[in-house]
C-alpha cells in the first residue's frame, strides 16, 4: 500500500514525536510512515525515540553548517533524498524561511500549543505560551495544528482541541495538560488527515 513519507523535524525530547510514532503502530496514522527524524539540537532525546521506533535520524547543526541559508540547504537536499512527502514539525524550535516554506506549499504541518490566533506568532514558543495565556486570565486554552508557510504559526488551520484553564495551574502544569489532552491527539489526526490526502493526490 502506498504511503506518504514523513520527516518529523524535533529540537526536544519528543513527545509529539512519540505520539506520532504509537499513532503508527496503532494504525491512526495508517496512510503515513515516519521515514527520517532530523534534529537541529545534537544529542536531542528525540532522536533516541526514533532510535528505539528503528526510524532513521539525522542531526543538521547550523553552526556547523554555516547558516541558515547553508542548513536550509542541506535540509532540502535530505528530505529529497528520502523522498519525503510531508514535513512535521514537532517541537522544532527553528523558523523556517519563506524560500523554504514556498518549497513545501500544503506539505508541512506544525502543532502550536495554544488556540491561534491567541499567543502566536514570533517569540511565543514553549513555556512562553502557557505563561502568556495565564498571565493573561484565560479560562480556556489548548493547541493548534496548522500548515507552515512565510509567516510564524500564519498557515491554514488544519486542527483545533480547547483545553479548561484550571485554578492553580503554572505554566508547567497546563503544559503538560495542553500535551496529553490536545497535541497528542490532534497531532497524530492531522498527519492522518494530510497523509491520506496526498496518498489519494489531492494535496
Amino acid at each position: 500500500m502506498l504511503r506518504a513519507r514523513i520527516a518529523v523535524l524535533v529540537s526536544g525530547g519528543g513527545t509529539n514525536l512519540q505520539a506520532l510514532i504509537n499513532a503508527e503502530k496503532s494504525g491512526l496514522l495508517r496512510d503515513g510512515e515516519i521515514a527520517l527524524v532530523i534534529s537541529n539540537v545534537d544529542g536531542a532525546y528525540a532522536l533516541e525515540r526514533a532510535r528505539m521506533a528503528e526510524i532513521e535520524t539525522l542531526t543538521l547543526l547550523k553552526k556547523e553548517l554555516g547558516g541558515r541559508a547553508a542548513f536550509e540547504a542541506r535540509l532540502q537536499e535530505e528530505l529529497e533524498a528520502h523522498g519525503i512527502d510531508l514535513i512535521i514539525l514537532a517541537g522544532f524550535l527553528s523558523i523556517l524561511s519563506a524560500d523554504f516554506t514556498a518549497k513545501w506549499p500544503g506539505r508541512i504541518i506544525n502543532v502550536h500549543p495554544a488556540l491561534i490566533p491567541s499567543f502566536c506568532g514570533k517569540g511565543f514558543y514553549g513555556l512562553k505560551v502557557h505563561e502568556a495565556a495565564l498571565a493573561y486570565g484565560v479560562k480556556v486554552t489548548g493547541a493548534t495544528v496548522h500548515f507552515v508557510n512565510e509567516i510564524p504559526d500564519g498557515g491554514r488551520i488544519i486542527a483545533q482541541k480547547a483545553v479548561e484553564v484550571q485554578d492553580g495551574d503554572t505554566p508547567e502544569i497546563l503544559q503538560k495538560r495542553v500535551m496529553q489532552e490536545a497535541e497528542w491527539v490532534i497531532l497524530p489526526q492531522a498527519a492522518q488527515t494530510v497523509s491520506k490526502a496526498i496518498v489519494e493526490g489531492k494535496a
